[in-house]
């Protein structure tokens, strides 16, 4: 966890993958995410007429068989596919082939909050339309397991160390990425694959609705007015290697991870506990060996629900004090919606592109400020500014906080 031992290996991020509704591929994802567009529509992925809700961050234009073989498909659930997809298009952008990395020494952590809930939905619908015989099906019972998630993976690609699915609800894309920092910190592998990964299901859908916690159509995070989270779905994925691999590679570094924190405070299960986010945050810091006059940017959970963002906001003025009003903090899921286990992926991905392009994407839809959110929300606007430390927040339910910090 932290930097201390002179023995540690550096960790960079080399390559970096996303299927996500501002578009496949970190270039389009970027270009969009500065321009403020909003990857929120009508959902078509099942029929949505008997929900009072029928908007979503929904990967449109998402082609699997562009990534996987036809024969293979019929085997993967759709969190799998984009898994895949996002994890080829991250080893591709650091540069290497697929036979440069494959084996032993490199392994996948991916994180996920729903795993494959679909492939239950398309068997029970089976079963309904069967009079509720419900028939075994062999390939449902290989895709439906959250673990299958990382196994397909690990398997598509021959990254033979190890594979890893952590599901700590929205916070799982950072424990993800904490554990792969972890692996090749200790040298215990040389390359990793680590992110997230989540489809739209009508599980989900109605899992939060019936929480009350989704707005009508816009999520608006920091906002007075805000009236909720907004679902959505995407993979992101990060290629992690060490320093000394990237800089004989000679290939381009994003940035790198220079530690993390996480807290777990079982507070309630899914009202945020401010100590919880605290501690996290405070944990980040510690073993990052960073000072809070050093940190330029912080990518934020921001839900776009009333009690998250407050928590969140509260949290970060009890961390840094006076020194918050000159941390720009902007929220992604004003855009993307809310990505479950790949939420804290595409923050981070935020992250090493702001300190890479030295700009900051906006929390959009922002129209009047809340007193009770008192940060600096980036409102509607992308902003030039050179970031050298960044943090990437998450906060999910049972109070299972993680905070990855990044540095230039």
């Amino acid at each position: 966890m932290s930097r201390s031992n002179p023995d540690n290996r550096r960790v960079v991020v080399t390559g970096l993958g996303v299927v996500s509704s501002l578009g496949i591929g970190w270039q389009e994802f970027w270009k969009n995410l500065l321009a403020g567009k909003s990857g929120i529509s009508k959902i078509t992925t099942f029929d949505t007429s008997k929900y009072d809700r029928h908007y979503g961050g929904e990967v449109k234009n998402f082609d699997p068989t562009k990534f996987i073989s036809q024969r293979k498909i019929s085997r993967l659930g759709r969190a799998s596919q984009m898994a895949i997809a996002a994890s080829k298009l991250a080893v591709k952008d650091a540069h290497l082939n697929l036979s440069d990395v494959k084996g032993p020494r490199s392994g996948v952590c991916i994180g996920t909050t729903m795993g494959e809930p679909q492939i239950m939905e398309m068997v029970d619908e089976k079963s309904f339309k069967k009079g509720n015989k419900l028939e075994y099906d062999f390939n449902s019972s290989l895709a439906y397991p959250a673990s299958s998630i990382a196994n397909h993976v690990a398997n598509y690609l021959k990254f033979e160390a190890m594979n890893t699915v952590f599901s700590t609800a929205c916070s799982s894309g950072n424990y993800a990425i904490a554990r792969a920092y972890d692996l090749i910190r200790t040298g215990k592998c040389d390359f990793m694959l680590a992110g997230g990964s989540d489809a739209l299901s009508r599980i989900a859908f109605t899992g939060f609705g019936r929480l009350y916690a989704m707005a009508p159509e816009k999520c608006c995070p920091f906002d007075r007015n805000r009236k909720g989270m907004i679902l959505g779905e995407g993979a992101g994925i990060l290629f992690l290697e060490s320093l000394e691999t990237a800089k004989k590679r000679r290939v381009p570094i994003y940035a790198e991870i220079i530690g993390y924190g996480m807290s777990c405070d079982a507070y309630h299960m899914s009202e945020p506990k401010v100590e919880g986010v605290v501690k996290a945050l405070n944990k980040a810091l510690g073993n990052s060996i960073v000072e809070l006059s050093d940190v330029d940017y912080i990518s934020a959970h921001g839900t776009g629900t009333m009690e998250n963002d407050e928590a969140e906001s509260i949290a970060i003025n009890r961390v840094f004090g006076k020194k918050t009003k000159n941390i720009p903090v902007s929220a992604t899921k004003s855009m993307l919606g809310h990505t479950m286990g790949a939420a804290a992926t595409f923050g981070a991905i935020a992250c090493c592109l702001a300190i890479k392009n030295r700009k900051i994407p906006p929390t959009i839809n922002h129209g009047q400020d809340d007193p009770k959110c008192a940060i600096d929300c980036v409102p509607n606007v992308s902003r030039k500014h050179t970031v050298e430390i960044a943090l990437n927040n998450s906060q999910a339910f049972g109070g299972n906080n993680a905070c990855v910090a990044w540095k230039a």
